[in-house]
């Protein structure tokens, strides 16, 4: 396996506290699956969702896109019964993170005072002929 891409995203999570799990800002951004776990969080909601929202934006940064050509809704942020995430991604997103060489994007998820970090690694084999860090990478609304 190898890295074809990475990609790594901050969101305050103040920036959350006015978003439901059911407010028009979830219902773009996040799929029923996402909105039910976290409308199980209660006080950890804001935490939660800023958390999955920056992870969604460093897949956007890892596939070298920016948030172009897919919809946020289709790189979902799911947990394993431990509560460690992981990515599904579907439709058109599936397809651009695969026409980058990267059959699997990795996640990781962290919370520290008012911030929220995620970090995506994508990989697959090694036959792209490509240097996929070579590519410029278009980053989100905070650069």
């Amino acid at each position: 396996m190898t890295i074809h891409g990475i990609g790594v995203d901050v969101c305050r999570i103040s920036r959350m506290r006015s978003h439901a799990p059911d407010s028009s800002f979830a219902l773009r951004f996040f799929s029923d699956e996402e909105r039910a776990y976290l409308e199980r969080k209660g006080a950890g909601l804001a935490q939660s969702m800023a958390g999955m929202y920056a992870a969604k934006e460093a897949f956007a940064k890892a596939v070298g896109t920016g948030v172009r050509g897919f919809s946020l809704r289709e790189v979902e942020v799911l947990h394993r019964p431990d509560g460690r995430p992981f990515y599904r991604i579907s439709g058109e997103a599936l397809k651009i993170m695969n026409s980058g060489g990267m059959d699997e994007m990795l996640l990781s998820i962290s919370h520290d005072g008012s911030l929220a970090i995620a970090f995506a690694v994508g990989q697959g084999p090694d036959n792209t002929g490509e240097d996929a860090f070579a590519r410029p990478v278009s980053g989100g609304d905070d650069e």
